[in-house]
């Protein structure tokens, strides 16, 4: 059975209690577990599951100091020392992954079987299509709202094109004409209630670039790996932000300023913008809660993600756990005597023993069938939804493109009556 590829892994020593000695090596982190294997004899020296630390502290010892401490369950204490870059980074990264792992139990119990039923697989597979679905949906919501504010921006200026028709025609009328102040009073208030509407539509559209889509904690650092620290990202229709522990803002990336979005791993990505004269802002984001914003990202920044070979590498581990060698005897030896036991081809009724009932079980229950219909059902209705919001915003693009000819025309023609007054 093939390991997990590591998220992260950091180069430091072990201290083996039955040695009483230092060992060097590489502290690795994976999906589900925590590992140290040595340097000289490529041995796992200690390998533990997430779900089994009850505690991460930074300690000294009387051997050497500045160490990182895990205690497992079993009163069943780890020492690592000297780690690269420093154990506040190692700190910072354990403990986010570890605090997520117990902030979500439902994705460790789903982590902890061994053989998921094939009714829960296809559950999972529509909760993933049904989330990938409702980030489309935010998506096509925030492009209908750009919509929205273009034909207002256009209505502004077919206002503003009437208010310069009638000066043009006041201005090209014969001097007899009886006009007075009345008419530039009107202008003057159409005028002030253009500005007032312009304003709350520029208010509007602020409002609608700063909604947030989603946002996760996440282990943040500015260039390099050794400053990684506690934070989290912002994913917004028209930005993404960097925030701390605080919610302080460290930073904010327009959506038109990203350069590269580089993705090295389902739980680690670098967001890059580039200048000339002067050195790039790049921020690296470390994060359990990754992949759920990697599917928006993947829509909103397309042309911009760039996946490493690293990712390649890591979506083709399968993930593995503890519990897989238990499960893989178990299945072993339920095949094994599944063979030796000959089941009949005509059996009487009331003669079916325990394992042949088991064997003649669905694979998916009843109530993971329920499940499934009320999940489709919602993906039916969103597609229904995303299917209308696309109609409309195709009724409003041919609308837009009406107007712009129109205002288009319309100013090439005040063009012509101003020449000729000049």
């Amino acid at each position: 059975m093939s390991r997990d590829a590591p998220i992260h892994s950091w180069p430091g020593s072990y201290y083996m209690n039955t040695e009483k000695r230092w060992e060097n090596g590489t502290l690795s982190l994976s999906r589900t577990t925590v590992r140290f294997v040595s340097s000289q004899s490529k041995e796992t020296l200690v390998s533990f599951r997430l779900s089994r630390i009850m505690e991460i502290k930074m300690e000294s010892s009387s051997f050497i100091f500045s160490t990182l401490t895990v205690l497992e369950e079993g009163n069943v204490k780890h020492w690592f020392g000297s780690l690269k870059p420093n154990r506040v980074v190692v700190y910072n990264v354990l403990e986010h992954f570890w605090r997520e792992r117990l902030l979500s139990p439902s994705t460790e119990a789903r982590g902890a079987e061994c053989q998921p039923s094939k009714g829960r697989e296809l559950i999972n597979l529509v909760a993933g299509a049904q989330r990938r679905l409702e980030d489309t949906g935010r998506v096509l919501s925030h492009q209908g709202e750009q919509f929205d504010n273009m034909m207002q921006g256009l209505e502004k200026i077919d206002s503003d094109l009437g208010v310069a028709d009638k000066l043009l025609s006041e201005l090209e009328s014969p001097s007899w004409w009886p006009f007075g102040k009345i008419p530039w009073k009107i202008q003057q208030e159409a005028k002030a209630e253009d500005a007032a509407r312009a304003a709350a539509a520029a208010a509007g559209k602020g409002s609608g670039r700063n909604k947030v889509i989603t946002s996760i904690p996440a282990v943040v650092s500015k260039g390099r790996d050794s400053d990684l620290k506690p934070g989290c990202l912002l994913v917004l229709v028209s930005s993404l932000e960097v925030r701390d522990t605080t919610c302080q803002l460290l930073h904010r990336f327009e959506r038109n300023e990203i350069d590269e979005i580089r993705v090295h791993s389902p739980y680690e990505m670098t967001v890059r913008q580039r200048f000339i004269g002067k050195p790039d802002i790049c921020y690296r984001f470390l994060s359990a809660k990754m992949p759920a914003v990697l599917s928006v990202l993947e829509m909103q920044y397309k042309k911009k993600m760039e996946f490493t070979g690293e990712y390649t590498a890591f979506k083709a581990t399968p993930v593995s756990s503890p519990c897989d060698a238990e499960g893989t005897l178990l299945n072993e030896g339920l095949t094994q005597k599944c063979q030796d036991t000959e089941l009949p081809l005509e059996v009487p009724a009331g003669e079916l023993s325990q394992l042949q009932v088991h064997v003649l079980q669905p694979s998916v229950s009843q109530a993971e069938a329920q499940e499934l219909k009320q999940m489709l059902m919602q993906l039916k209705n969103l597609a229904l939804e995303a299917e209308t919001e696309l109609e409309r915003q195709d009724e409003v693009l041919d609308v837009l493109t009406s107007s712009t000819d129109r205002a288009t025309m319309h100013i090439e023609k005040h063009t012509c009556r101003i020449k000729r007054l000049l």
